[in-house]
This record gives structure tokens, sequence and C-alpha cells, in this order.
């Protein structure tokens, strides 16, 4: 591994203690909501924030032993802090200038960078005639001028609009699957790290709760905030071969499991009765409807009950069952839908 960090910075209300590895060419994702450290995390691998304790190693370097402006490491910021003053050429040509490289070679390679990202015919602009998107790529591009041997990215895609956002996510992709050392991305937008990492942190309250490729992640979230936010329903519970006691319920699940488990589904698979169904459906519960609202092209309607959980269904359906907020309903998932692996 090129990256090997213990990030600890210590505050009178917050403590963060996170450990980080990354190679080459990777994509790390620091994933988490906010306030849970990830900021703190990557100001720290800057410089900008100092260590309580812990170390910043890059390629063999102890890079926490020098001094900021000595690091190989190249910064977007989440409001890209361009200065206002100078051109989209000047701001890139601003690291390699600072770096000792003589004003014309500098330019040259702003000019160069400015080619690579698009944006050859915005040189001569000043940041505030350049858009959302373009004023990003001028931040990358000047961030990368300095041939870092390490990346940090703090919400970069987060000042977009939802269009530019999406054009952006995908130019960025492109340009950081070219970058030979490693990136490391904040964010706490699941489809930006889904998208353009290799690898998720997964941190909350300053400590890691979780770490894999994106889809692993995705598939066995560990945190109720990780299921949320890949879409699943999560819970804790106790199995004994294809049951698995999660609090006064018996829940059965495909996988044959014993001890602490975690079972996850997607609302998608909840599928919701007024009456009490025909037949003996194996996981079935009396729920109360607490919440109704649109979600994409379907319907969420969000459970209380000895199980609360989210159910996905169709507009039509909450028509034709007379869906309402306290009502009562019957609520069931099949065995095959779950997911149940080890906590």
């Amino acid at each position: 591994m090129s990256l090997h960090a213990r990030l600890v910075v210590q505050r009178p209300r917050f403590r963060l203690d996170v450990s980080i590895e990354a190679a080459s060419g990777q994509v790390l994702a620091l994933l988490g909501p906010n306030g849970a450290g990830k900021t703190t995390a990557l100001r720290a691998l800057a410089g900008l924030t100092p260590l309580s304790g812990g170390h910043v190693t890059l390629d063999g370097r102890p890079l926490h032993a020098l001094p900021v402006e000595r690091r190989p490491i190249g910064v977007v910021f989440q409001d890209y802090l361009l200065f206002p003053h100078l051109s989209a050429l000047e701001n890139v040509a601003f690291g390699p200038r600072c770096r000792g490289v003589p004003r014309a070679e500098a330019r040259r390679t702003a000019a160069a960078w400015l080619e690579r990202v698009g944006l050859a015919e915005h040189a001569g602009a000043r940041p505030r005639r350049l858009s959302g998107g373009q004023a990003q790529r001028v931040a990358l591009a000047r961030a990368l001028a300095v041939e870092p041997r390490l990346l940090l990215l703090d919400e970069p895609l987060a000042a977009l609009d939802a269009h530019t956002r999406l054009e952006i996510r995908s130019q960025l992709r492109r340009h950081l699957a070219a970058f030979g050392g490693v990136t490391v991305l904040v964010t706490h937008d699941p489809l930006d790290a889904m998208v353009l990492a290799d690898r998720l942190v997964v941190v909350e309250d300053g400590a890691v709760v979780q770490e894999g490729e994106p889809g692993e992640v995705a598939r066995r979230p560990r945190t109720d905030y990780v299921a949320r936010l890949v879409g699943l329903n999560l819970y804790r519970g106790t199995a004994g071969g294809h049951q698995v006691r999660i609090d006064d319920m018996l829940f059965h699940v495909s996988e044959d499991l014993h001890g602490p488990v975690l079972v996850a589904f997607p609302p998608s698979a909840v599928a919701l009765y007024r009456d009490r169904p025909d037949g003996t459906p194996r996981n079935l519960w009396r729920a109360r409807i607490e919440g109704i609202e649109r979600h994409g092209d379907s319907v969420r309607v969000r459970l209380e009950g000895p199980l609360a959980a989210a159910a996905d269904v169709t507009p039509a359906a909450v028509a034709d069952l007379d869906l309402s907020p306290g009502q009562q309903v019957w609520a069931s998932v099949k065995a095959t839908e779950t997911h149940a692996y080890p906590a």
C-alpha cells in the first residue's frame, strides 16, 4: 500500500481515530454523515489540522514530519477556493509557481491541464465568469498541476446542481482513473462514493464502522446509517439455523447461520395487506403506517411495530389498499428475499 495513515485528532467534545490504507492508482472514499469526522480526517491528511497522535506515511515517507508546503499533496476543497483575482490559467499555474517552477513553464503546464479538463478556451476567464462545473474542473487541474502523489477531494460535487453533477461525476471518474497516485475522496453522497471509489471507508462518530469494496458494503451494511444509504432495511438478531430472533419476532431466512447476525432486505421485498393474507407467510407481522411519501417511481411506506420497516409499493397499490398514515396493515417478506450474514 502506498498510503498508510492513522489519524488521531482530539478535541474537547470530539475524538477522531481512523486508520486508512490505499494503493497507488486507487480511489478511497471516506463516507459518513455530517459531523462524522470525514473533513477533519482529510485536513489531517493534508497537514491542515494537527494530529494528536498517529502518522501519515506515503510511499514509505512520513508526511506528518514534513511542513505542509513540502508534502506531495493536491487538494480540491468543497468550495474550490479559486483565487478570484486570477484567471483560470493563473489559478492552475499557482501551484507549480509555489514549487519554484519558472513562470513560463508553469503557464505551459497550466495550459496543458486546462486542455485536459476541456477548458482551454476559458484560460483567460476569472472564477466569477465560470460555471460551477467549470470552476470544479479548474480546481481539479490546479490540484493535479503540482504532480501530487496524494490527491484529496472534499465533497467535490456538492456545490453543483443535479444535471451538472451527473456530467462532472463522469468526467471526474475519467480523470481519477488516469491519476497514478492515491486519491482520497470525502463525501456524504453514496452515489458519488459508489461511482468514483474503488474502496469505501465508512466513518461515524470519529471511528471506522465499515470498509470494503462498494459492492460488498452495499450488499452487507453493518450499521443503520449504511443501510439507509444503500436503501435496505437492516436488523440485528441471533440466528439458530434458518431462523433469526429479532427482538420478540422469529424471522425466517434462507441462510443457515448460528450466533449474532445481521438481516437485510430491500423495501421492495415488503408486501402489504389490509387483511391477514391467506396461507401462512413465514415472515408476517402486524404494523402501523407511520408515513407515506413519494420515492422515485414508487411510494415509500414507513411502518412501525414489532419490526419497523420501509416498504416500496406502487401508487396503484396505495389507492387499491386505501393506505393512509395511522392505518393498521399486515406486512410480509419472503425468506428468499432476505440476506443474512454474521454480525
